[in-house]
This record gives C-alpha cells, sequence and structure tokens, in this order.
C-alpha cells in the first residue's frame, strides 16, 4: 500500500482479512426482505379501489406514488414494476338533444413483483467485512484480529455520553458564548474521567478472567466484566455522612461498605481507607 502525503509518498504492507457473520448476515436478510414484501404490499393497495379511492388516470401520478414508496423502503433496485394503461368503453345515452355516445374512461394500474436476481446479488453480499492489520499472520492469526476489532474502542460510544446522563450538555441555556464554552470544556473534561474510570475498572477483571455481578438494579446476580463508569459510580449512591456536632464532641457516622462496593474499590486500586477517613474529627479536610 501506498499514499502521497504532504508531498511524500508513504509506502507499508497490510494485511487484508475478509470475513463473513452468518448470524449478522441472515438478521439483515431478514430485515431485507421485510422491507421488500412491506414495499409490495404498499404498491398493490395502490390498485385497491372502494369508497373513498379513486382510480388513478395518470401513469406519472401512479409512478411518482410507487417510486417514492420503493425509496422510502430502500429497495429501488430490487422491485420491479409495470404501468399499464387500461381504456374502458362507457354508453352515455342521449340528453337534452346531445346525441348517444361512448366514451372511454382511462385509468392506469401497477403490477409489480421482486427482482430475483438483483435480491440474490444483494443477499450475497450481506454480513461481510474486511479488515485490515499491519500485523503478520504469525503474531496476530485472524481469529483473534476480529476479535480485536470487534472489541476496539470507539470515541463515538464516549462523545454519546454529553448527550444525555450524567453529562446532560443538551439542553444547554448559556446566554454567552464563553459560558457555553467553558460548559462544554468542562463536560470534555469529565467526560475523560469517566472513559479513564471505565478503563481502569475493566482492565483488572480482564486480567483476573473475571465478572462483576450487582450492579445492574433487580438483577443481583447478573455479571459483566465489562462495566461501564455510570454503573459503577451507581454503585455509591445510597452511602450517607452524618456529622453531629455538640458543645465538646463531632461525632460522624457513615455508611458502611457492602461487598460490591468494596470490590469496585479494589479494582480501581483505591484503599477502603480513602472511604473511612471521611469519619476522621479534624480541623483539616479528610
Amino acid at each position: 500500500m501506498s499514499q502521497a502525503v504532504g508531498g511524500e509518498v508513504h509506502s507499508w504492507t497490510e494485511r487484508r482479512l475478509v470475513v463473513r457473520s452468518v448470524r449478522q448476515a441472515q438478521a439483515a436478510e431478514a430485515a431485507l426482505r421485510a422491507r421488500v414484501a412491506k414495499a409490495i404490499a404498499q404498491i398493490e393497495a395502490l390498485n385497491q379501489r372502494g369508497r373513498g379511492k379513486k382510480r388513478v388516470e395518470e401513469v406519472s401520478t401512479l409512478r411518482h406514488a410507487v417510486v417514492a414508496i420503493v425509496q422510502r423502503d430502500g429497495v429501488e433496485h430490487l422491485i420491479w414494476f409495470r404501468l399499464p394503461q387500461h381504456a374502458t368503453p362507457r354508453l352515455l345515452r342521449a340528453y337534452r338533444g346531445r346525441p348517444a355516445r361512448i366514451e372511454e374512461e382511462r385509468h392506469a394500474t401497477v403490477e409489480v413483483c421482486v427482482d430475483e436476481v438483483a435480491l440474490a446479488a444483494v443477499v450475497r453480499r450481506l454480513g461481510w467485512r474486511v479488515y485490515g492489520t499491519h500485523q503478520a499472520g504469525a503474531s496476530l492469526s485472524l481469529a483473534p484480529a476480529v476479535l480485536a476489532y470487534r472489541s476496539e474502542y470507539l470515541v463515538e460510544r464516549s462523545l454519546g455520553r454529553l448527550k444525555g446522563c450524567p453529562l446532560s450538555l443538551t439542553p444547554m441555556y448559556g446566554q454567552r458564548d464563553d459560558h457555553a464554552t467553558g460548559l462544554i470544556r468542562l463536560l470534555a473534561i469529565a467526560l475523560r474521567v469517566l472513559t479513564l474510570l471505565a478503563f481502569v475498572g475493566r482492565r483488572p477483571l480482564a486480567a483476573e478472567g473475571a465478572q462483576l455481578a450487582g450492579l445492574y438494579a433487580g438483577h443481583p446476580r447478573r455479571e459483566t466484566a465489562r462495566p461501564t463508569a455510570e454503573r459503577l459510580l451507581e454503585a455509591f449512591r445510597d452511602i450517607t455522612l452524618t456529622i453531629m456536632e455538640g458543645a465538646q464532641q463531632t461525632t460522624r457516622h457513615l455508611t458502611a461498605l457492602s461487598p460490591l462496593q468494596q470490590r469496585i474499590l479494589e479494582i480501581l486500586g483505591f484503599s477502603s481507607a480513602l472511604y473511612t477517613r471521611l469519619c476522621t474529627v479534624s480541623a483539616e479536610p479528610p
């Protein structure tokens, strides 16, 4: 492979891994065939007559309706249709000096079917992926390479946190540009903290081959090896620090750590003393 960057040509050797996910192909095929069936049903409904449904007289009007359906469902190259126009003679009786005559009523219909050849060609391409790597086959075989791509870090997942809880960038009611800029920068720092927290929490679990249970409300036995930062923090939401100040003594009471909370502090590399220090009576902040 070679690419010109800044007037210089850079060359490198790259392996291409061509793989296919059978499950993904089957799911995509089922969804595709469902869209095709839906489009055909809607197109055939254009021929139906009944109360409140007028016959379409012009072929151009019917063609516009059919094209809108196939484009909306994304199957414009998978459906074949024909728009014949029909002429039906109608006898009109003589009336008020006008002689009897025969007039033709024209209307258009649509004939539709699936282009099986085109559909089969699309189905054959479903589920395929092409991965690239500069690692040699001896150090990175096919299966580990595919798994590495499937579990790769995607920056879009972290940026999605800015759209909702817990960062909640929108809706934003800043009236000044510098306030809006400052808020975005502050939330960007918080986003880095959440991302780092999730990374640090998952690394020991991966090294131990262990999973963490108790993070999901209503599912105490559900385990995960990839906890999110939000769920790790959620586990500490019910702790309470009570401070009672007397004339001669200040008493503090702190909710005891649960086994889950102790385990979270352990995998994050924090000592439980960091938590119990909140009960220390001192003029200095703990």
